[in-house]
């Protein structure tokens, strides 16, 4: 008999405890809206990045939108980028692309549609999709591309390189390749 009164209390209680607390859909929804929701939404954007007083990078987006609060904190730019980048000797190399997510905790920015480098000496790469890594000045996609130059005509699937193209790795290749013999 005891055994039977402790499961009536406790349902009882448990009972209780359910019928007190009133949490509708709406509400849950919208606590879990709210965390998803962005830290900011900025039109019109044109950001500066320098180092030791020289101007490093110019980005230009018309829309940008802030995922910083989140745990996976990421940036986005749903309407495209036009990013100036400036070397040492302060030649411009332009990057546009369609759509762009820079993920805050790993400088990893990923560039979408229409991608488009342009580097000061004219050599343009083009391709869908382009991975830059900030940290290391590294690129690569495993969609195919095109890298025009004076030099060389390249269509290939899959790119591996350094921003200047010294370290350059890549498949599925053809097109052509100047080449000096010494």
């Amino acid at each position: 008999m005891r055994i039977i009164n402790n499961k009536i209390i406790f349902l009882g209680f448990f009972l209780i405890l359910i019928l007190c607390c009133d949490f509708s859909k709406d509400e849950i929804s919208n606590e879990l809206k709210f965390k998803s929701d962005p830290l900011g939404i900025a039109s019109n954007i044109r950001m500066i990045y320098t180092d030791s007083t020289k101007i490093k990078a110019i980005l230009n987006a018309p829309v940008h939108i802030d995922y910083t609060n989140l745990s996976l904190k990421y940036s986005e730019f749903p309407e495209g980028l036009k990013v100036t980048f400036y070397d040492d000797f302060q030649n411009e190399n332009n990057l546009i692309a369609d759509y762009a997510i820079l993920y805050n905790n790993t400088s990893i920015i990923d560039l979408r549609g229409n991608v488009k480098l342009i580097s000061h000496d004219n050599s343009i790469l083009e391709t869908t999709q382009l991975y830059w890594d900030a940290d290391f000045d590294w690129l690569f996609t495993e969609k195919k591309f095109t890298l025009q130059s004076d030099e060389y005509d390249i269509n290939a699937q899959r790119l591996d390189t350094d921003k200047e193209f010294r370290k350059f790795q890549t498949g599925k290749l053809s097109g052509t390749v100047l080449v000096n013999e010494n």
